[in-house]
């Protein structure tokens, strides 16, 4: 029989913090390449939330790789858009 999708009575709220960083960071890659608000806002969060993934995950209670994924993501972002910033200000 299969697994339910949706979170058990006894998850914590720390199983989300992964695939949340992976979605902000996924936001602020994709919209780095253009000069957004959204890159600098969802980087951050992405790195935010990565990093307290990566926490609970080595505890034991979350989720590892979308969390470190999710980070990377936000930080290529953050980074992209500063890049972008630094290129027209020179």
């Amino acid at each position: 029989m299969r697994e339910p999708i949706a979170a058990a009575q006894q998850d914590s709220p720390a199983v989300a913090l992964g695939p949340t960083a992976l979605v902000f960071g996924v936001i602020a890659a994709l919209t780095s390449f253009f000069i957004s608000p959204f890159a600098l806002i969802a980087g951050g969060l992405a790195v935010t939330f990565g990093a307290a993934g990566l926490h609970y995950a080595r505890q034991g209670v979350g989720r590892m790789w979308p969390a470190a994924l999710g980070m990377t993501l936000g930080t290529v972002g953050v980074l992209g858009i500063a890049a972008l910033l630094g290129a027209f200000g020179a």
